[in-house]
């Protein structure tokens, strides 16, 4: 009987050690087959990829200087020298539709880092600490009571136009909102039985904060900040578009934009280029937003 037992031992320390690592290679396959089959996140990531390429090496697409004023070039449509055309001062259109989309790219990834942390903290605390829950909901009621264009424009009334303060302006008009998302999310979670059990055994609350309801919030985090690029690019051509956002002469989309609205019906391409390139940068983080949210949600994923 001993040597039976030794023996059924032996084979389950064998047998277990080969079985794990084909659960998990199964497991990756399965993940990455649902990546790639998942035709919003593919689509999404290859634009994407894009965007940072030429936010990274805008050097390398454009074709002139987009700050050389050349009057004599004025107006141009499209051709084989000015890809886009020329501008109502001769600057090549294409240039500056290629650092528009990295000005804008930089705003977006900017506003959606420091929004997400700030919305990460606040929701977090609001959600575990009534105190701080009454104090930061009330806040971020009163920020959210204003439309988000007009309150940013106030802040930027106060601040000045620079990109810097741009940035600042567009991640107070959001955090409430993510702020708001991540709350809701952990509240749920702080439910749970695991965390009652987490308690009852003497956690601290900054262990369980960090370390379980902030790594569960995670997914709906990264889905959020795709949603929130939209949201400013978006606000950050409005603002510049107002003349309250990115100042003059830098190629943001948005001054692109004002710069042809006085021509629009003669040189129709001053306008029409930076705003399919807003269109392009807007369809591609909702794609991958959408994606992303179907893959990682686990109702999708118990289904497939």
């Amino acid at each position: 009987m001993a040597a039976d037992n030794a023996k059924s031992h032996a084979i389950g320390s064998y047998t277990a050690p080969s079985v794990a690592p084909e659960l998990g290679k199964e497991q990756r396959r399965r993940i990455f087959r649902r990546f790639i089959t998942n035709t919003g996140v593919v689509a999404g990531s290859v634009i994407l990829l894009i965007i940072i390429v030429l936010s990274l090496f805008p050097e390398l697409f454009a074709t002139h200087d987009p700050y050389l004023i050349d009057v004599a070039s004025r107006f141009q449509k499209p051709n084989a020298e000015h890809l886009f055309g020329t501008d109502n001062f001769g600057r090549d259109v294409w240039s500056r539709v290629v650092y528009g989309v990295k000005i804008s790219a930089e705003v977006g990834f900017a506003v959606s880092i420091g929004s997400s942390i700030l919305g990460l903290i606040i929701g977090l605390y609001a959600s575990y600490y009534r105190t701080l829950d009454h104090l930061f909901m009330r806040i971020s009621d009163g920020l959210m009571a204003f439309p988000g264009i007009l309150l940013a424009l106030a802040i930027m009334a106060m601040l000045g136009p620079s990109i810097r303060n741009l940035v600042i302006c567009l991640i107070a008009v959001i955090t409430p909102h993510v702020a708001r998302v991540i709350r809701s999310t952990a509240l749920i979670i702080r439910e749970q039985t695991y965390i009652e059990a987490m308690k009852a055994l003497g956690a601290s609350s900054t262990r369980i904060l960090w370390g379980h309801i902030a790594l569960n919030s995670i997914s709906n985090l990264i889905v959020q900040a795709s949603f929130i690029f939209v949201e400013a690019i978006i606000v950050e051509a409005a603002l510049s578009f107002l003349g309250a956002g990115v100042p003059l002469p830098t190629p943001s989309l948005g001054n692109m934009l004002i710069d042809g609205k006085m021509y629009i019906f003669n040189s129709w391409w001053m306008t029409a280029f930076p705003g399919a390139a807003i269109l392009v940068l807007a369809l591609a983080f909702n794609l991958f937003g959408d994606g992303l949210r179907d893959f990682l949600d686990p109702h999708t994923t118990a289904k497939k």
